[in-house]
């Protein structure tokens, strides 16, 4: 589990660091995805399947490619002349073959559950989790002011990338 710990926090922060550093747009987006795969994966060594979740369909399957769709759409990356075809497709056939095969692995693994009552559990302890957590984002003492300025930030945000994109008037 340590092993798993570590290789982990070395995907997150290599793909953290590439972020920062890379000055192609693109991949920096790319690494930022993988920033957020790790994320994922520790949430999973802690045990938590909602946030782990949560993550990976919020960051990496909302934020990430929204900003992948913005870079991709700005000028910018529309002018360069580049050629349509991909040079490493053979490296994206066996990522994916690999990448399903441990899909499969994991299902056909898991697959025959027999002991509902294990199931049950666990979604009944998940429910509960979802209920208290949602008391605690709108509770006056506990998250409700942090969460009201992360979405004003987010909204500044919107609004600056508003800014930036429009065309200049000359």
């Amino acid at each position: 589990m340590a092993v798993i710990f570590v290789l982990i926090s070395i995907l997150t922060l290599v793909s953290g660091f590439i972020v920062v550093t890379n000055r192609n747009l693109f991949h920096a987006a790319l690494a930022m995805m993988a920033s957020f795969l790790g994320v994922a994966g520790l949430y999973v060594l802690l045990a938590m399947g909602f946030m782990a979740a949560a993550q990976l369909l919020v960051y990496i399957g909302a934020i990430s490619i929204l900003v992948m769709f913005a870079i991709m759409m700005t000028r910018r990356m529309m002018q360069t002349r580049e050629t349509p075809f991909n040079s490493q497709w053979r490296w994206g056939l066996v990522t994916s073959l690999f990448v399903f095969g441990l899909f499969a692995y994991v299902i056909l693994r898991v697959w025959p559950l027999t002991d509902r009552s294990i199931v049950e559990a666990s979604d009944a302890s998940l429910a509960g989790i979802v209920v208290q957590m949602g008391q605690d984002l709108v509770a006056r003492d506990l998250y409700a002011i942090p969460f009201e300025l992360a979405s004003v930030l987010l909204l500044a945000a919107l609004i600056g990338a508003i800014v930036i994109a429009l065309p200049e008037k000359r």
